[in-house]
């Protein structure tokens, strides 16, 4: 019986470090909308609850009035019925709506029917049916002050009733109220306009989520980027180290298989061996470097510096191998880092050396140090076969050179020319080949950091 090797899914794959920081970068937009969202809702739930508070207040405070001075006109006779003779003289009680009701019986707790209407109008310019204006007037007198609440007409209009209960006169204290005062007033234009605020309200908190979502996605976005560069210049310096060290790692091997075997003399193998390693500890202190270039780890240790004297030591420990350099050199200073500016016109002119003549013949290559205004220049130019076009114009990316191997030396010295503030660029020569103008400001203290 065959077993099935059984493949993990996909979901339960381990996310890569650039994917778990851009599902963080959504999480953190996420959470920004969502804690935005929740305090634009209250702000917005208590800006339309007010506008609800403040338009029934303001005409409850109308409906008060008018009542108030309605009961003014109210009296009694000898025997202490009603007599609503002046108020009905007087008044006109049909618009707004004004009703006048009683108490028919004594009671703890007055129910609506136990009113008893005695005047109501007889056209009034809104209809509200009897119960509803009962209701609101055995709330008034059960709770001993003025009441409202709302309500509808018979056609079905939003209404707003206000109930004032009255006393007999000379009444003491603890008397009961005698009756009530009910009056009506039209609530469609305010609850029209409270429910156009209620809806831009809405679409203005919508749209403000929405902007507020996007502004937490940018400064997510600017909050990772430094960990998204991060990974990107780890990933990068590995890809390097992989890609530079896989070669000389395999030659390595070889020569140590060759020499087990016996098969060559052991002093060839030793001087093979001695000359990789070099290589590769130069290939490993330029990854280094190139690393903290990227990362702006590496400090500048900036200092007066005599460049023309530093291209001529340069030039003088270059293997020239029956190669010919030569340098005009005038006297030109600069605040720099020797180590590093080193370094970069080291990797100049080891690759004009490498790449600068045609297969079998010597190079010769021309480095001029001169002062140009507020920058000196140090130019290497060859006599070889030049630039191929599809290079030449990510010359300075990793793996990228003219022979097509890493171009680690030239991405190391443009990055020493932009850290000092300064530029790496290349052209064609005046004799056919490459001409590379490595510009330092001068004058100019450097920042201290690449």
């Amino acid at each position: 019986m065959t077993g099935s090797v059984r493949l993990p899914s996909r979901r339960s794959r381990p996310l890569t470090p650039t994917a778990r920081v851009r599902r963080l970068r959504r999480r953190i937009t996420l959470l920004f909308a969502l804690t935005s969202a929740v305090g634009l809702v209250a702000m917005a739930a208590w800006a339309v609850r007010a506008d609800d508070v403040r338009w029934r207040d303001q005409m409850d405070r109308t409906m008060s009035a008018d009542t108030n001075w309605a009961l003014g006109l109210l009296e009694t006779d000898e025997d202490g019925r009603l007599d609503a003779g002046v108020l009905l003289d007087t008044a006109g009680t049909a618009c707004p709506p004004l009703h006048l009701l009683s108490v028919a019986r004594d009671a703890r707790r007055i129910a609506p029917a136990d009113l008893a209407v005695e005047h109501a109008p007889r056209e009034p310019c809104l209809t509200v049916g009897g119960a509803a204006v009962r209701r609101a007037a055995a709330a008034a007198v059960n709770a001993d002050e003025e009441r409202s609440l709302d309500g509808r007409t018979t056609t079905g209009e939003p209404v707003r009733l206000f109930a004032l209960p009255f006393y007999p006169p000379e009444a003491e204290e603890d008397a009961r109220p005698q009756g009530a005062l009910v009056t009506v007033a039209d609530t469609a234009a305010q609850q029209a306009d409270h429910r156009r605020l209620a809806w831009r309200v809405t679409g203005g908190c919508a749209l403000l989520v929405c902007l507020s979502a996007l502004v937490g996605h940018l400064l997510s976005g600017r909050a990772v980027r430094p960990a998204l560069e991060a990974l990107d210049r780890q990933e990068s310096f590995l890809a390097d180290a992989a890609h530079d060290l896989r070669t000389p790692a395999a030659s390595l091997r070889t020569l140590a298989e060759t020499a087990l075997r016996g098969d060559t003399d052991s002093t060839d193998v030793h001087r093979r061996t001695l000359r990789l390693a070099e290589g590769m500890g130069s290939l490993v202190d330029g990854l280094l470097t190139r690393a903290r270039l990227m990362s702006g780890t590496a400090v500048l240790a900036v200092e007066p510096l005599r460049l023309d004297q530093l291209v001529e030591a340069v030039v003088e420990d270059a293997p020239t191998d029956g190669h010919r350099v030569t340098v005009e050199a005038r006297e030109a200073v600069v605040v720099a880092d020797p180590d590093l500016v080193r370094r970069a016109v080291a990797n100049l002119v080891g690759n004009a050396l490498v790449h600068g003549h045609a297969p079998g013949a010597p190079a010769e290559v021309e480095v001029t140090v001169a002062a140009d205004g507020p920058s000196t220049t140090v130019t290497v130019e060859d006599a070889g076969p030049g630039l191929p076009p599809e290079v030449a114009g990510a010359l300075f990316d990793r793996f990228r050179s003219g022979s097509r191997s890493t171009g680690l030396g030239l991405s190391i010295a443009s990055w020493v020319a932009h850290a000092h503030g300064g530029s790496l660029t290349t052209g064609p020569g005046r004799r056919g080949g490459a001409r590379f103008v490595l510009r330092l400001p001068s004058g100019e203290r450097p920042s201290a950091e690449g």
